[in-house]
């Protein structure tokens, strides 16, 4: 694959992802649009290493470590969300913004 593939699919996953976050009003549909845009940063990132030293798989192990911290951190959220649900049955983010106690 060239490097404008990989960037071509990156843009397209940031621009949807993008849309996703800015377009709805659930949280969990928020989380899932910033997950593909953090994808899409991500697609670009190691199109970029791929490009620059193919042979390394230093920017590769770099992807996975990024990858791996934000599926923890969006599990986290999601336990939020859930806790928050549960807790004040709120699912929307403008019923949400009054976290205080």
């Amino acid at each position: 694959m060239t490097l404008q593939a990989f960037l071509l699919l990156a843009a397209a996953l940031f621009c949807v992802g993008l849309y996703g976050a800015l377009s709805q009003r659930s949280i969990v549909m928020l989380m899932m649009g910033l997950e593909l845009m953090i994808n899409g940063i991500l697609v670009g990132a190691a199109g970029f290493w791929h490009a620059v030293s193919p042979g390394a798989p230093d920017g590769q192990v770099l992807v996975l470590v990024a990858l791996t911290v934000m599926a923890l951190e969006m599990a986290m959220g999601f336990a939020v969300v859930t806790a928050l649900f549960r807790a004040r049955d709120v699912d929307m983010a403008d019923d949400a913004r009054d976290l205080k106690g």
